[in-house]
């Protein structure tokens, strides 16, 4: 049975993990908007303005979340705004790979050096997914 320093621990690793993984994810779509909107429009699923305003804003909603998290602030806002960024990355990775469609995910590594979408990716963002939901369930409990 794991006690309450314990699960405290367990609970601060989950946040940091989380904010650092969604920190690191946004901060080469900051430096490079332009190929971030590139890599969202290979999904085919939205129109060019939504593609440039998503360019524009995600990664700013990511660098927030994972900040806010590292923070201990506002944990869970922060964490379902996480989930349901988890969610449609999901559904656009797995709607781009039923479709057949050989793209870079658009997740970390943008161009060349990013990674193809298919079942790994969505795994990864599974686990992504699921840490922001223990985030928002168990996160704010043990913050004093």
């Amino acid at each position: 049975m794991v006690n309450e320093k314990q699960m405290t621990i367990i609970n601060l690793a989950v946040r940091l993990i989380l904010a650092a993984i969604f920190i690191y994810a946004a901060i080469g779509k900051i430096i490079n908007p332009a190929l971030f909107a590139r890599e969202i429009d290979n999904y085919r699923l939205l129109p060019w303005l939504l593609v440039s305003l998503l360019a524009a804003s995600l990664p700013w909603v990511e660098l927030g979340c994972g900040l806010l998290l590292i923070a201990g602030r506002w944990l869970r806002p922060a964490a379902l705004i996480l989930i349901a960024l988890n969610v449609v990355f999901i559904l656009a990775m797995a709607s781009a790979l039923l479709r057949g469609l050989n793209i870079n995910c658009g997740c970390f590594s943008l161009g060349e050096k990013g990674s193809q979408v298919g079942l790994l990716r969505i795994v990864e963002d599974l686990v992504f997914l699921g840490m922001a939901v223990w985030v928002y369930w168990k996160g704010e409990r043990n913050i004093k």
